[in-house]
């Protein structure tokens, strides 16, 4: 009864019931993880810890149930292309598919015919040119630690992508990489410092001078478009980006209620500069990145 009582209180918010909690106890949410993340600064190391377990298990519960509905989406972005060129695996299917024409009956097992390829295919090996880079670049300036939320369990799902890496820029008055962290979204929460201004165009100037193939680049901006700095200066990068051959998408900042909230204005002045501003869900995002790698 105790433990229900706790678990209760803690998805309330009781600071209190937060440290005293099984953290089996609790139901993952992104509200739990938020009351949970409010209290990261100034707690001793022993609550510190009792935190962390907390965190881990919360994070982790949501991670697996987003990624459930996550990959369906990405399905087949990993499987390898079937090139003649020999390499050191077989691709087994389309080496099959191409050479059903020669099977031949053998006499003495008529019920195990055999194959004679005329034409091997072979899996080919991953090129770092041709590899897929996705930035993912995330405001954390106040009110947007949902997101922020979000942003790091996608980033975290999609890094276990074979042939895709994946950057993770914070930024609120100053950029921060946490690129480092992107495997592991519960360390990435910790680090974040949710709060400060809105300097979007820094964070797009550092994205920028950190692409390297810019048609094999996705870059996603995660923002309320609150520009605390220069307009022209944010409108300018974007169109450096497009102008570049990147792909990006602005994704519109959402309230307690998955509803939009941003500046309708700012993101018109983007979107005219080439960076189309869409409010996704992880799952429609998710859709997204795997339509436009699909097609290109």
């Amino acid at each position: 009864m105790r433990v229900e009582v706790l678990g209760r209180a803690a998805e309330r918010g009781d600071a209190n019931a937060l440290l005293l909690v099984d953290p089996a106890a609790v139901t993952p949410s992104v509200a739990l993880l938020e009351q949970a993340l409010s209290l990261k600064g100034g707690l001793s190391e022993a609550h510190l810890a009792l935190l962390r377990r907390l965190c881990k298990r919360v994070v982790a519960g949501l991670v697996e149930a987003l990624a459930v509905r996550v990959r369906p989406a990405l399905t087949g972005l990993s499987t390898p292309r079937a090139t003649r060129r020999p390499t050191d695996r077989l691709h087994l299917r389309r080496t099959l598919e191409a050479n059903l024409h020669t099977v031949r009956r053998n006499p003495e097992r008529p019920d195990a015919p055999q194959l004679v390829p005329e034409h091997l295919y072979f899996r080919a090996r991953a090129r770092r040119q041709l590899d897929w880079h996705i930035a993912l670049v995330v405001d954390t300036s106040g009110s947007m630690e949902s997101s922020v939320i979000h942003a790091a369990m996608m980033a975290a799902i999609l890094s276990g992508l074979p042939a895709v890496t994946v950057a993770f820029y914070g930024f609120a008055d100053e950029v921060v990489d946490f690129t480092e962290r992107v495997e592991d979204p519960l360390a990435l929460l910790l680090e974040v410092r949710i709060g400060g201004g809105t300097r979007i165009h820094r964070a797009l100037r550092y994205a920028r001078e950190r692409v390297k193939v810019p048609s094999r680049t996705l870059l996603v901006l995660v923002t309320d478009f609150e520009e605390g700095g220069s307009p022209s200066a944010l409108v300018a990068e974007v169109r450096a980006l497009a102008e570049a051959g990147v792909t990006m998408l602005g994704l519109a900042a959402l309230d307690e209620a998955a509803r939009p909230r941003f500046c309708e204005a700012m993101a018109a002045r983007v979107v005219a500069a080439g960076m189309p501003v869409a409010a996704l869900t992880p799952l429609e995002l998710a859709r997204w990145v795997a339509e436009t790698i699909r097609g290109a």
